[in-house]
């Protein structure tokens, strides 16, 4: 069982799609600087992502410990309360792209580049996703990550980090004094096993969250 690495996850995107999205007009020169970045993109990216297997050892009123580490979050403690097995996980745009994005000045470059790295860290995390349904069958799954809840604010990335062990170096993402990681379009959490959907976008105040 143990943890599973995904270095060469393909970075796919559609110009048309993603320029909807955007609400950038087809046929206009945003939409031809849009295609343009996408191909340099596409060349250098390299998306990845990690995840494990992870197992639940106590349960206390509002701390869980999961191999030996400790998680201080009453929504968790509650969310995992039938479950016995979680999977950690960390997904990231590369930093290929994070690189390649650095050279922009252009307001709308930076924006445009901006956009296709969230794509790049979707698609790494769908990746991971489906690897994991597909090898686990775990039937019904939900997620927190820290920082997305006053509950389990972003200090609980550290233990995170300690129970992904080798997990974010292998595949590039650091944590700063902050407690944010590096690169930005990087994400981390935990995938649990449920009977009943839970985001936790659904308890989060940010109305207006890209991620929604």
């Amino acid at each position: 069982m143990g943890s599973f690495l995904f270095e060469k996850i393909p970075l796919s995107i559609a110009p048309e799609q993603l320029g909807e999205f955007l609400k950038i007009r087809p046929h206009s020169s945003q939409m031809d600087r849009l295609k343009s970045l996408i191909e340099e993109a596409q060349m250098v990216a390299r998306p990845k992502a990690f995840y494990k297997v992870a197992y639940i050892q106590e349960k206390k009123d509002n701390q869980v410990v999961v191999d030996g580490v400790t998680f201080t979050s009453r929504v968790l403690r509650v969310n995992v309360e039938k479950a016995h097995r979680i999977f950690p996980y960390i997904a990231t745009c590369g930093e290929e792209l994070e690189e390649w994005s650095k050279k922009f000045a252009d307001f709308l470059d930076k924006y445009l580049g901006d956009a296709i790295k969230e794509k790049a860290l979707r698609l790494a995390l769908d990746f991971l996703y489906k690897d994991l349904v597909s090898r686990f069958q775990p039937g019904q799954l939900s997620r927190m990550n820290p920082g997305s809840l006053p509950d389990w604010p972003l200090p609980e990335q550290i233990p995170l980090f300690t129970l992904l062990g080798e997990g974010p170096s292998k595949i590039g993402v650091q944590l700063n004094e902050s407690f944010l990681m590096m690169p930005i379009k990087s994400v981390s959490g935990i995938w649990f096993p449920t009977e009943e959907s839970f985001e936790s976008c659904r308890l989060c105040p940010r109305e207006n969250c890209p991620g929604r």
